[in-house]
């Protein structure tokens, strides 16, 4: 899990990482730094990666918006 802090905000790039791991990887994510919402995840220009990241967040009833193509911004739990 690639994880940084940049601008006082915690992200997860999700480049490089296959698309069986994403839905994993972002949950965990997520839960592990809850206390640092917001969050922001990485998924890139892949489609089929953002509809992964924004179909777990949904089943797991996380807010989040879409500031900009490829990018998730989680801000409620």
């Amino acid at each position: 899990m690639n994880v940084f802090v940049e601008s006082g905000i915690t992200h997860l790039d999700l480049h490089a990482v296959r698309h069986y791991e994403v839905q994993d990887q972002v949950l965990d994510f997520v839960l592990q730094f809850q206390n640092s919402i917001p969050l922001i995840i990485i998924c890139g220009n892949s489609i089929k990666m953002i509809k992964i990241a924004q179909e777990i967040l949904k089943k797991n009833d996380i807010i989040f918006s879409e500031p900009r193509y490829g990018i998730l911004r989680i801000d409620s739990i």
